[in-house]
């Protein structure tokens, strides 16, 4: 076959259930975001530590991918891909039925654990089964899912509940997960890894990663884009329900239909990679990032909102090509590569819903902009430094 490993069941049915089972992951993992004001009513606490409902589940993967790309390099892919998902499906229930807050970060941490068993695993089967003029545009479209997936979990979790309850929204995404892990099930074909490895030579393979400037560049850019994104995002709510604007938790969810934007960005940044260097997309990347930022500083609501989608198309048109320059550019153990880039993209990530949560205290959403800003910067100086150097 021109594009993929003998045995598939037909590219586009596979390329369907990897973009289904990635909306599932990040639905879940964001399910929490546009909910913060209503759980810490419910639960008397502040932003900050409401916030742990999100940092909770980042923090947990980012401990735990480095953990499911040695798995999926001796196991296989699609093996670590659907147990996962049906194990995550069963702790979004378990979520719904909380009693406590305590308990309720707990079990979003478990969450945690098991979204990258989808998510750091899924650009790794990719690579084993599409040749390197797909795997582009079809990593782009896992992006494009994440953002769907971002999008869903936020808007679509915050209509369900501000009409049936925030429980009800676990319940909800639960079953979408228990479906995710059926649709992998029967859409992706058993592809086995291209290397056969034991335990040991998995993890050294991937420590060796972290000697590669041009791979440690690219873990820096994802920590650093992730970090300034789910800062944002994370306190938006907070802003918006506060004066002047005053807005009610259904339209601060409806806020986040800016990630349409990225549904669209994405591809387009796949496509442009065929061209245009992967290195200078991120560049690009970042450096709209941060415009974004700064216009989400104005007054205005409109202003406000359309630097939102500034922020969103910088965010994936670098977040588009990340991946696939890692995969790409990692020689050997690339399961283990992915699942690096995604640990130092979550560890940003642990830090962003935290960290701008005291600045959000301290200074208002001028401190929340300047804190992932700052973010942002670092990922663009090791784009200039790191990820171009030249290897022997």
């Amino acid at each position: 076959m021109d594009s993929e490993a003998p045995g598939a069941s037909g590219r586009q049915d596979g390329t369907l259930a990897l973009y289904f089972g990635t909306v599932a992951a990040y639905a879940d993992m964001y399910l929490t975001q546009p909910i913060l004001p209503l759980l810490s009513r419910e639960f008397g606490v502040g932003p900050a530590r409401a916030g742990f409902t999100v940092s909770a589940v980042v923090l947990a993967i980012a401990a735990a991918s480095s953990f499911y790309g040695p798995l999926s390099d001796v196991l296989g892919r699609k093996r670590v891909m659907v147990g996962a998902t049906l194990l995550r499906s069963v702790a979004t229930l378990a979520c719904a039925f909380t009693p406590s807050f305590g308990m309720l970060v707990g079990l979003r941490a478990a969450q945690g654990v098991l979204v990258p068993g989808m998510t750091a695993v899924v650009v790794a089967y990719a690579g084993d089964r599409y040749r390197t003029r797909r795997l582009a545009p079809v990593v782009a479209g896992i992006i494009a899912a994440s953002v769907v997936g971002g999008l869903v979990g936020r808007v679509v979790g915050g209509w369900i509940a501000a009409h049936a309850g925030w429980r009800a929204a676990f319940v909800a995404f639960a079953f979408s997960s228990f479906t995710a892990a059926f649709v992998l099930a029967r859409g992706l074909a058993p592809v086995p890894p291209s290397e056969h490895r034991g335990w040991l030579a998995a993890y050294r393979g991937m420590l060796v990663h972290l000697t590669d400037p041009p791979l440690l560049g690219a873990f820096l850019v994802g920590g650093s884009l992730f970090f300034g994104w789910i800062g944002l995002f994370t306190y938006l709510p907070y802003h918006l329900s506060a004066a002047p604007y005053e807005l009610s938790t259904e339209l601060v969810s409806s806020i986040y239909l800016v990630y349409l934007a990225g549904v669209v960005i994405a591809p387009v940044a796949g496509r442009l990679s065929a061209r245009v260097s992967a290195r200078r997309l991120m560049g690009i990347g970042l450096t709209v990032e941060a415009l974004g930022m700064l216009a989400a500083l104005a007054r205005p609501l409109p202003v406000v909102v359309g630097g939102l989608v500034v922020l969103v198309l910088g965010t994936f048109t670098a977040q588009a090509v990340a991946p696939a320059f890692v995969n790409t550019t990692a020689r050997s153990a690339k399961g283990s590569a992915s699942a690096l880039y995604l640990t130092f993209y979550y560890l940003g990530g642990t830090f962003g819903s935290v960290l701008p949560g005291l600045a959000w205290q301290a200074w208002g959403w001028t401190g929340v902009v300047a804190c992932c800003a700052a973010s942002v910067a670092v990922g663009l100086l090791a784009n200039a430094l790191l990820c171009g150097t030249q290897r022997p």
